[in-house]
């Protein structure tokens, strides 16, 4: 039996807490507005459940099933024979063909098995492999009505590349280095809170240009370690076709993108993360494929239905692309091997799933707008076979590897997302909170700042299902792509490109955009979630936006690079932002806020524009009035005693005006105030955030630093 599949099994039945309903609906204990929808968390659970007694039963286990790229594919006996599977049931004949055999279409011809499964054993020549490191090869297939032959990249291949000199199709490489890497550090333990720095290798350069694995590695991973940020989420690296579809169009899912480098560059690269203390995430993209024919997963065996939903379901409108069967056997084999893959081969720490909302409706969230209704998350509407992959897929992973991180991008809301399988969830670690970034947006672009609500605010900061860790975040890739602009960008406009130095005028507009800029992205940090994202460059408020080379833009890489020159350079007021960004991690670090209870706000006041809250221990004070200061403010304490400042965004260090003094100690006084205990009397200047600490707190490296306003 395998020890996997017996460990998922004992979960389904036995994890849920006394008293609990084993059979789905344990959840239903934590919300009981999930009462009536019993029978659709029934269904789930049980289809979760029968899929793991089937693969049980037919596959030796869960251990051995996504394992599959051991079976699948190039596999390389320690004799250096070489045997290649490919399932193609619609094919009537298969050849393996390349460079090895100089492209014959006849000479090697694959053996069929009662499942449709190709195979071909190719022993050594004179002790060595019989097909080249690094040499050609392709699957040939005839295919029934078609007098062509269907010839494709093998569908399990760990290597493509392209050559846009001779043609935009890629080509598969057997991929066989005679030194295999070796990872020199073992990976991190899983943070108790994860501080996301989204990273995209490619763009992670001022040059105009492709950046690479290394430079990556050499350049931007200690940006990445002094800013404090314990976890990256790297985008686009399973190998897309076309560059400008930010990774989201996958053409082969066991490759790593070969634009950047080599497979050795991006192992050393997550090995030197792992070794700085940084969990490294994937952005996984199961939700749709690439509908390329010649290097892609479509019409593979020139069947509609391989591994696809045949007909229109079998295709997404928007994204024009192909949408897996859940339901299917094989279909199932090759994503949770592809999962079990990244973590084995490349020592990944866990995924942000893309698209899980296309992932868990019929209708894939196109044209729909989600109230919140619970009759939204059940019913016909619903992929009950997409569900119970991602149920799955987060039983295995997480079985497997205990400390690994799982992420949702879901707009819906759906309940449970987060929850584990044994209460009914679907087993995420984590959701996006997506609708925080949207209220930035829409507010820079519709109200006055007079007109901010600091009700609504708080209310979509704290806007998430209780026992469910969301991550919180002010942007991400999404807002800064073409046809929108980052933050700063829509906070200060052309004056971006005039007085951003400080040897010109601090001017009001300038003024504001950082002071918001800063108070945004602290209230977000405080207020929001149980973990934090940002998209590389955002820190300092990076420029314009972001497009990627097409024949829309004459294929240009100007907005398609990060420039980190700009922080760097000490005339530039983009380091103070970049400063005050590292503040804020360093300082989550020391109190650890993002895995504290969530927080008591104890006033939002919508005249003054002011919020104040207390988590962790600390008191977090903002003025968001545009005109107003006020001396003597009066905001409520819990618990009682002395207290100083540890982050203030009006710090000179950070590019403020420094009116609030950082060595003044604010004493409380016991009378109830706004619900608590105590209250304390500060100076609130016009747009400025600052975070307080009880004295006793600060040990003594932390008071050196506090007149500059660090927290380290």
């Amino acid at each position: 039996m395998d020890p996997l599949n017996e460990t998922a099994k004992d979960s389904l039945q036995a994890s849920a807490p006394q008293g609990i309903a084993n059979d789905g609906t344990g959840i239903v204990a934590l919300d009981p507005y999930l009462e009536p929808f019993k029978p659709a968390l029934r269904s789930r659970f049980t289809k979760a459940q029968q899929w793991l007694q089937t693969i049980n039963d037919t596959e030796g286990g869960m251990d051995k099933f996504s394992k599959s790229y051991e079976n699948f594919g190039f596999i390389v006996a320690p004799d250096n024979t070489i045997t290649y599977r490919e399932w193609a049931p619609n094919a009537m004949r298969a050849y393996l063909v390349g460079d090895f055999n100089g492209w014959d279409r006849n000479s090697h011809e694959m053996k069929r098995s009662s499942y449709g499964v190709w195979e071909i054993s190719l022993p050594p020549v004179s002790g060595k492999p019989a097909i080249e490191h690094d040499s050609k090869v392709k699957i040939s297939m005839v295919v029934p009505n078609d007098q062509a032959r269907a010839e494709r990249i093998p569908a399990w291949i760990k290597r493509v590349t392209q050559d846009l000199n001779v043609s935009p199709i890629y080509d598969a490489r057997f991929w066989n280095p005679p030194q295999k890497y070796v990872f020199k550090n073992a990976r991190p333990s899983k943070p108790a809170s994860a501080r996301i720095y989204e990273a995209h290798v490619g763009i992670s350069s001022p040059d105009p240009k492709v950046a690479t694995y290394k430079e990556f590695t050499h350049n931007t991973l200690p940006r990445i370690k002094h800013l404090g940020y314990n976890t990256i989420q790297l985008m686009a690296i399973m190998e897309h076709a076309y560059y400008a579809s930010f990774g989201y169009q996958i053409n082969s899912f066991f490759a790593a993108s070969s634009r950047y480098g080599f497979p050795d560059e991006l192992k050393e690269l997550i090995d030197t993360a792992h070794g700085m203390g940084i969990t490294v995430l994937l952005d996984v993209v199961h939700s749709h494929a690439s509908k390329n024919v010649h290097d892609g997963l479509n019409y593979f065996d020139n069947s509609d239905h391989l591994y696809f939903h045949e007909g229109t379901r079998g295709r997404h409108e928007l994204w024009d692309s192909r949408l897996f069967n859940y339901g299917s056997h094989e279909v199932l084999r090759f994503l949770l091997s592809n999962l079990r893959f990244w973590m084995e081969e490349y020592q990944f720490d866990g995924f942000r799933f893309d698209g899980v909302t296309s992932m868990l409706y019929l209708h894939h969230g196109i044209g729909t707008g989600f109230s919140g209704g619970y009759h939204e998350y059940f019913g016909p509407k619903v992929d009950e076979d997409g569900i119970v992959y991602l149920m799955l897929a987060n039983e295995m992973l997480h079985n497997l590897y205990p400390d690994c991180i799982t992420i949702a991008e879901d707009v819906s809301g759906m309940p449970a997302l987060c929850i584990k399988l044994s209460l009914g969830g679907i087993g995420f670690d984590y959701r996006l909170a997506m609708a925080v970034p949207d209220l930035y947006i829409k507010w820079l672009k519709e109200k006055e700042d007079i007109e901010w609500d600091m009700g609504t605010l708080c209310f979509t900061l704290t806007n998430r299902r209780h026992g469910e860790k969301t991550i919180a975040y002010a942007e991400s890739h999404d807002q800064a792509l073409v046809g929108d602009k980052t933050l700063l960008f829509w906070l200060c406009d052309a004056q971006m490109y005039t007085n951003m130095s400080t040897d010109s005028e601090f001017t009001p507009v300038i003024e504001r955009g950082m002071a918001l800029h800063k108070m945004i992205r602290l209230i977000t940090h405080g207020l929001g979630g149980e973990a934090y994202l940002n998209f590389e460059g955002n820190e300092f408020g990076h420029p314009e936006w972001l497009d990627f080379p097409r024949e829309g833009n004459d294929n240009s890489f100007h907005y398609a690079r990060r420039q980190f020159n700009l922080p760097d350079d000490e005339k530039l007021r983009y380091r103070f932002l970049n400063e005050f960004d590292s503040c804020m991690q360093w300082m989550e670090e020391k109190y650890g806020w993002l895995h504290s209870p969530q927080a008591f706000v104890s006033l939002k006041n919508e005249q003054d524009k002011v919020i104040v809250f207390e988590r962790a221990g600390l008191l977090w004070i903002f003025n968001f009035h545009p005109s107003s200061s006020f001396t003597d403010y009066r905001v409520g304490v819990e618990e009682g005693g002395t207290y100083r400042v540890v982050v203030n965004t009006d710090s000179p260090a950070f590019g403020g005006l420094n009116r609030i003094q950082e060595d003044t100690r604010y004493f409380s006084t016991d009378f109830s105030w706004n619900d608590r205990r105590n209250f304390l009397q500060v100076y609130l200047p016009t747009r400025t955030a600052m975070v307080l600490a009880l004295e006793p707190t600060l040990d003594p490296k932390w008071r050196s630093n506090i007149s500059l306003g660090f927290g380290y």
